[in-house]
């Protein structure tokens, strides 16, 4: 955490690429669980960031797929109902519940509600350290997403690392438009 803090104080320093550019970065899971120092990092490069529009980038930390769905699960529910309705054996509302067709959460009101929903689906998705698995991390989000898994662990991605992930993408770009597509 002492290395990730470091990372992100730096984003943070006046000729960094994120003032550079205009890079709005945003800290996606649970920061709570997160050391208060860690934590009050990111909520200031969050905040000092909010300004700026021309790169998203989005850095996932206490963060799992499970607990993000769960959460727009919910979120989902409390816009709907107000709360979770209970479902009896034959999965419809109990009887005391109106079944308009309108009452039922459904995939788009999950997707507004889960964390990722201030930026597209990613293009690109690197995970470090070379792990060829995405462990519960933005599985939602990936149906139709490049998956690059570089064996350098995260202090250590570089340039080519980058330049290698985007013309890998490049390669298989068309076949996964047209997976989007076809969903």
């Amino acid at each position: 955490m002492d290395s990730f803090l470091e990372h992100v104080e730096g984003l943070m320093k006046e000729d960094s690429l994120v003032s550079r550019y205009g890079i709005r970065v945003y800290f996606q899971g649970n920061l709570e669980l997160l050391s208060e120092p860690v934590r009050l990092a990111a909520e200031n490069a969050m905040l000092a960031t909010a300004h700026n529009s021309k790169l998203l980038l989005i850095v996932c930390i206490a963060y799992t797929s499970t607990n993000v769905i769960v959460h727009a699960v919910q979120e989902s529910c409390r816009e709907k109902w107000g709360g979770i309705i209970v479902l009896n054996e034959s999965a419809e509302p109990e009887e005391n519940e109106k079944n308009d067709g309108e009452s039922f959460v459904k995939v788009t009101d999950v997707d507004k509600n889960m964390y990722m929903a201030i930026a597209a689906e990613p293009d690109i998705l690197i995970r470090t350290s070379g792990d060829t698995r995405l462990s519960y991390f933005l599985l939602w989000q990936t149906t139709c997403t490049y998956l690059y898994f570089p064996s350098a662990f995260w202090p250590e991605i570089g340039f080519r690392h980058l330049l290698w992930a985007i013309l890998n993408f490049q390669r298989h770009h068309q076949y996964l438009n047209k997976r989007k597509k076809q969903m």
